[in-house]
């Protein structure tokens, strides 16, 4: 059986010398190298960067969704959009093991897992495409996929349902993150607030920050605004378009009575929002940029163009036990759960 690097290079078909994720075109053929497991694909998570840009581009048509889908696939080996340059995750069955990986892994053939690495690395089949959710960004297949033996997952817990826990890990770093950076007493806005990441870092923000700290959430529309409030974990949330920095900068400031924050954590899936995220920050704060539509390049030049001197973080996916803590909030809020089950069931 052929021999393979824990990161998945021998995958890589162009350009050579690169790793998966930031290369072009990767190999799907799905004969399994000593070292990788092979899923049998049933869901793919797109992220909603991703999701969007692809949506936007078919005109809301699902035929054509689903052939931009294959055609990124056939073009590149995996889910990585051109545009976005980000991917998703998948829930699948485990189809087979490689002999290298006996005693290093605790999976076994026919667990269901979640990847929680990007498709943007993955070597991915896409066999057919049987039904898109639209209001969910998950595409229902039948495909193979090819996890590396440095990949992570977790196995689906018992008791929440499949879409629930793909929902809530394909976003898991971001709660998990915000669980590390907010301290007691943080002035925190978090700018998408109503959405999937959003909801679990408010719960998150309002844990750490305390009763002396303060939740701002920045919504775009009503119902977004509405279904932030109802958690319950905001003092306050405002409607602002996310690429509208200077009105995004004039809320918070009357929010947080000019102190600004000391934490804005961005979630949105739209570009552009890079200088709300910035301006919104008082000097010395912090910046945790978890969105994919992210451009480091306004990020780097607009916090230098507009004089702020903030710590810009961008968001790792990835953070130890992201999975656990993320799953966890499922089972410790009752209304972060109905909300979720609402959207994702």
């Amino acid at each position: 059986m052929r021999k393979g690097c824990p990161y998945g290079s021998h995958r890589v078909v162009e350009p050579e010398g690169l790793l998966p994720q930031p290369a072009w075109k990767i190999d799907n053929d799905m004969e399994i190298y000593d070292n990788e497991v092979l899923i049998d694909v049933e869901v793919l998570n797109v992220d909603s960067a991703s999701f969007t840009q692809i949506e936007e581009k078919a005109g809301g048509d699902e035929a054509r969704i689903a052939e931009i889908i294959t055609g990124i696939v056939k073009d590149r080996g995996k889910h990585h959009n051109p545009v976005t340059g980000s991917g998703g995750m998948l829930i699948g069955r485990v189809g087979k093991i490689g002999p290298a990986l006996e005693g290093k892994t605790p999976l076994k053939v026919g667990d269901r897992l979640a990847t929680l690495v990007s498709l943007s690395l993955t070597p991915l089949r896409i066999d057919q495409i049987k039904k898109i959710h639209r209001e969910i960004d998950q595409v229902e297949i039948e495909g193979k996929a090819i996890l590396f033996e440095s990949g992570i997952y977790a196995v689906l817990p018992e008791d929440l349902p499949q879409t629930l826990a793909l929902a809530v890990l394909d976003v898991a770093g971001a709660a998990a993150q915000t669980a590390k950076l907010v301290r007691p007493g943080d002035k925190v806005v978090i700018i998408g607030a109503g959405g999937k990441s959003g909801l679990l870092c408010l719960h998150e923000a309002r844990k750490r920050a305390g009763v002396t700290g303060q939740v701002i959430g920045v919504a775009p529309r009503e119902a977004s605004k509405k279904r932030a409030e109802s958690t319950g974990y905001c003092d306050q949330v405002v409607i602002a378009d996310a690429a509208d920095a200077l009105d995004v900068m004039k809320k918070v400031e009357e929010a947080t009575d000019g102190a600004m924050a000391d934490l804005t954590i961005n979630c949105v899936n739209i570009p552009n929002t890079e200088l709300s995220s910035i301006l919104a920050t008082r000097d010395g704060g912090q910046v945790y940029f978890f969105s994919m539509a992210t451009s480091f390049t306004s990020a780097a030049l607009g916090a230098e163009g507009v004089g702020k001197d903030l710590d810009m973080i961008i968001g790792n996916g990835y953070t130890r036990d992201h999975d656990q803590i993320s799953l966890h909030i499922m089972r410790e809020s009752p209304v972060l759960r109905q909300i979720f089950e609402e959207l994702y069931t």
